[in-house]
């Protein structure tokens, strides 16, 4: 069975819509970051970057753990031989797109939030900086999706679980989708999707009531 550390952020829910698609056992490990848990030598000790997710897959003698939420994606779809095309074009085109989020959508929307709601002090360009690149990353995926019922082209892979991450929580970053049609008709589509739904339950109750 696998086992999947994680907490309520845009990296860790991508891991549970996986597995919820692919419809495997796991048990999810909370890693309270707002108390810094990730900070703790035990979490450490699996993750070095004091990141979420994690995910831990073997028995008490041989045990793999696996971060980064694309790395752990890509795992289980090849793993389990769905959500990600065998070949050619098809598989490239979702691998450019976990790319893309990767060092595009993510950064900017993290950066975006932090400035805006979590830095010490305001700086105002740094602000402008990061949540203007939001917004045209944010296009950019638009443009994407109004060629594409998904964003990696006609199928629905692990790729839209990716950008689903920071999609549903665009308010930190200060983004909203008024001006993304196409992402707006994405994401309503994602968020119906049975796996996502259960996986967005799962994820919440891992925050405490208080």
């Amino acid at each position: 069975m696998y086992q999947l550390h994680a907490f309520a952020t845009p990296n860790s829910i991508k891991p549970i819509i996986a597995l919820e698609e692919l419809g495997l056992d796991y048990e999810l490990h909370t890693v309270n970051v707002r108390k810094g848990e990730q900070q703790s030598s035990q979490f450490v000790e699996l993750n070095p970057n004091a990141k979420v997710p994690v995910l831990t897959v073997g028995d008490a003698v041989h045990t793999m753990s696996l971060t980064e939420s694309a790395a752990i994606l890509v795992y289980l779809a090849e793993r389990h031989g769905a959500l990600l095309p065998a070949s050619g074009v098809a598989r490239a085109r979702v691998f450019e797109q976990l790319f893309f989020h990767a060092s595009a959508i993510s950064p900017a929307f993290g950066q975006a939030g932090y400035f805006q709601k979590l830095a010490p002090e305001v700086l105002p360009h740094a602000i402008q900086r990061f949540h203007g690149e939001a917004l045209r990353t944010l296009a950019l995926l638009d443009g994407t999706l109004a060629k594409r019922q998904f964003v990696a082209g006609d199928a629905y892979s692990i790729a839209d679980i990716a950008h689903f991450g920071w999609i549903w929580r665009r308010a930190f970053a200060g983004v909203d989708l008024d001006g993304s049609p196409n992402v707006a008709r994405w994401f309503e589509a994602m968020s119906q999707r049975p796996a996502a739904q259960r996986a967005i339950a799962r994820v919440e109750a891992l925050v405490p009531a208080t």
